[in-house]
């Protein structure tokens, strides 16, 4: 149970509608909903009766209403006597495709780290659509998700472009397909290499069917993220597509276990956002590590790509 769930709910009685509340909250209604029927499951009581006129709290929900306003009015004194300390010391969350790992996500965790020593950091590995649902339930507070050049941006949330990139072959130095110039979909399907494609889920999978227009390989892998990717490829076991930033600068790039040729597509650009949930009050550690991974952003911008 997490104090949010609470929050969402007391919004939910006041206003009448999980689709007012939901306007209010700057979510989308059915993640609103989502996040109040895990209470309920929770509690093993439904808190509300839906109609279509609105919400309104059931019967049970009004008999625990001032347990849950006594609750909310405790974290609000709590908070004001710890004040700012409270903010800062917290934990916060990151979700994470695993992109850009190294030279990204760690160099911004480490540098807000030496400034906030007291506050926890937690880096969750994940699919996008489960760093989305927990932004917006409140199970984190940063998201490093990949985006499509083009796609739609999500409007419950705020989006910072980190990095942008060009979807890459990454294979073994010694592999026959890293004597090609630049890789084609006939490259990828000829079966010299099985294929280590990320699950569905992942925007890289997307890209990947529409790069082969939906033919898939004779025999490939799937696993979870980038770094699990460029593991198996260094072990000689396939190829994979991953953005260029996941690749270059990679331990295992740098120490030739792994490298990466361009694909034959040169239109389409891999975009590293960090996304929060819309709010009017954002905790302070969760301002500053955002900042951090900004700052880190914009050094890699302006570092020269290999071989310049």
């Amino acid at each position: 149970m997490r104090i949010e769930q609470l929050e969402y709910i007391a919004a939910v009685t006041r206003l009448g509608s999980l689709r007012r509340a939901a306007e209010e909250l700057h979510l989308s209604q059915p993640a609103l909903s989502e996040t109040v029927r895990n209470l309920e499951r929770e509690l093993g009581v439904d808190l509300l009766e839906r109609k279509r006129s609105g919400a309104r709290m059931s019967a049970e929900g009004r008999e625990l209403l001032p347990h849950i306003v006594n609750v909310l009015d405790a974290v609000d004194r709590l908070r004001g006597a710890a004040g700012e300390q409270h903010r800062v010391s917290r934990m916060v969350r990151v979700g994470t495709v695993n992109a850009a790992t190294v030279p990204l996500l760690i160099p911004a965790v480490s540098a807000f780290r030496a400034t906030h020593p007291l506050t926890q950091v937690e880096v969750v590995g994940a699919q996008q659509e489960e760093i989305h649902r927990a932004l917006s339930e409140g199970g984190l507070d940063l998201g490093l998700v990949n985006h499509l050049d083009g796609d739609d941006l999500p409007a419950e949330f705020e989006s910072t472009r980190l990095l942008a990139g060009r979807p890459v072959l990454c294979v073994r130095p010694d592999s026959p397909l890293a004597a090609l110039a630049e890789v084609s979909p006939a490259d990828l399907l000829t079966e010299r290499e099985p294929l280590i494609a990320m699950r569905s889920g992942y925007v890289m999978h997307r890209y990947v069917h529409r790069f082969l227009d939906g033919r898939v390989p004779g025999f490939s892998y799937s696993t979870d993220g980038a770094e699990m990717g460029k593991l198996m490829v260094a072990e000689g076991l396939g190829v994979s597509v991953l953005p260029d930033f996941s690749v270059v600068g990679d331990p295992l790039e740098r120490c030739g276990a792994i490298t990466c040729r361009p694909l034959t597509d040169r239109t389409t650009r891999v975009l590293l956002m960090l996304r929060r949930r819309r709010a009017d009050s954002v905790p302070r550690a969760a301002q500053d590590l955002h900042e951090a991974f900004v700052h880190q952003a914009a050094r890699l911008s302006e570092e020269p790509a290999p071989g310049e």
